[in-house]
Parts: structure tokens; C-alpha cells; sequence
């Protein structure tokens, strides 16, 4: 029996440490869709042609377009591309901060130089719906690489700019989607089940 004079200790995490680390990954994943909107995911192949003539001045050329460059890349031309690069970071962080959230790099950050300078939170929030978003930022990561590698033209490009809204939404507005979906699968029984305890 606890002694209703010795405060419990309170359990939970600052949620402006979430919104710290989803304001990094949108800048990350911004940075992923521009590089997919000009790179290989989304480039169209062609060839130059010159009417008539050869010898006709460049002005002259014209692009025609012949489908998909990402069709015509190969496995290594897919994966060395600084978008598909960028975004397997991206969803390598998503990874570390399901696996061990307390040691993934943005939250660090947040607790050693962000946290000491803020007042103490006024309420803590349960780490199981923002560790769940960062699983679903991790899929829908996976889905963008794994489009990338089959070469599906603007699939990890959409992919990157869903991730995105999520973490803008999330760092702007507090809204963390990833988190709802928690909620929802948690009524729904199929996660965040307590476990009965031992009689």
C-alpha cells in the first residue's frame, strides 16, 4: 500500500520534445521532396531531336519525351540517387526512434539544449502514440524507398511529401496523426492493451 504522503512519480514525456523532433524531420522531409520533384523519381527520359536535318542549330531542338527516366535507371542509379539517399536516412531516424526512443538523436537534442531553457511541462503525454507515429512515419518511409527500388515514377516523392504533412502538421499545429491513429486502433482493442495484474 502506497503512503498518500510521498508523491508518485510522474510518468510520461514533454510533449514539446515530439513537436521539436517532427519540426526537424519536416525540414528533412522537404528537403526529400524537392530532391524527388527534380530528380530521378519524377524526370521524364527523351531524346533531342533536330527535325530534318542534323546539322540544324540547336535552337532548333526539340525534347521528345520517351517515358520514365526511373523505368530506364538501374538498381544502382535508383539507390545512389540523393532523394532515395536522403529519405532511407530519414526513415533510418524514424527506425532509432522506434527501437530506442530515449537515445534518438532529436530527442537527445530536445532534453540537453532545448528542455533545460523551457519551463517544466504542465503535462506529460503517454510515449506509446508518438512512438507509434514514428513507426508510421518509418512505413510509409519504406513504402517510398521500396517504390523507388521497383521504379514506380513519383512514388518515393509522394511518399516523402505524406511523411511530411504529418510531421508539418505534428511540429506547426500539434496535430500528430500518427498519434490519432494510436487512439483509434486503442479503442478499437488492437493496440495499448493493459495487461491484467498478477493476482
Amino acid at each position: 500500500m502506497s503512503d498518500p504522503a510521498i508523491p508518485t512519480p510522474r510518468r510520461g514525456i514533454d510533449p514539446r520534445g515530439p513537436r521539436f523532433a517532427a519540426g526537424i524531420t519536416s525540414v528533412l522531409l522537404l528537403v526529400v521532396v524537392f530532391l524527388g520533384l527534380t530528380g530521378l523519381s519524377t524526370a521524364q527520359a527523351g531524346i533531342a531531336s533536330f527535325g530534318w536535318f542534323a546539322y540544324q542549330p540547336l535552337a532548333d531542338a526539340t525534347f521528345v519525351p520517351q517515358g520514365w527516366a526511373i523505368t530506364q535507371a538501374s538498381i544502382a542509379q535508383r539507390v545512389l540517387d540523393p532523394a532515395f539517399l536522403l529519405l532511407l536516412v530519414a526513415a533510418l531516424l524514424f527506425l532509432w526512434g522506434v527501437v530506442s526512443p530515449r537515445t534518438a538523436p532529436w530527442g537527445v537534442l530536445y532534453r540537453r539544449l532545448v528542455a533545460p531553457r523551457l519551463a517544466p511541462p504542465t503535462e506529460l503525454e503517454d510515449p506509446r502514440p508518438p512512438r507509434f507515429a514514428q513507426g508510421v512515419g518509418l512505413l510509409v518511409s519504406v513504402i517510398g524507398l521500396v517504390l523507388q527500388l521497383f521504379g514506380v515514377p513519383w512514388g518515393l516523392t509522394i511518399a516523402a511529401a505524406a511523411a511530411f504533412i504529418a510531421a508539418f502538421l505534428n511540429a506547426v499545429f500539434g496535430l500528430c496523426l500518427g498519434c490519432q491513429l494510436y487512439l483509434v486502433l486503442q479503442r478499437a482493442g488492437i493496440v495499448g492493451r493493459e495487461r491484467p495484474a498478477a493476482a
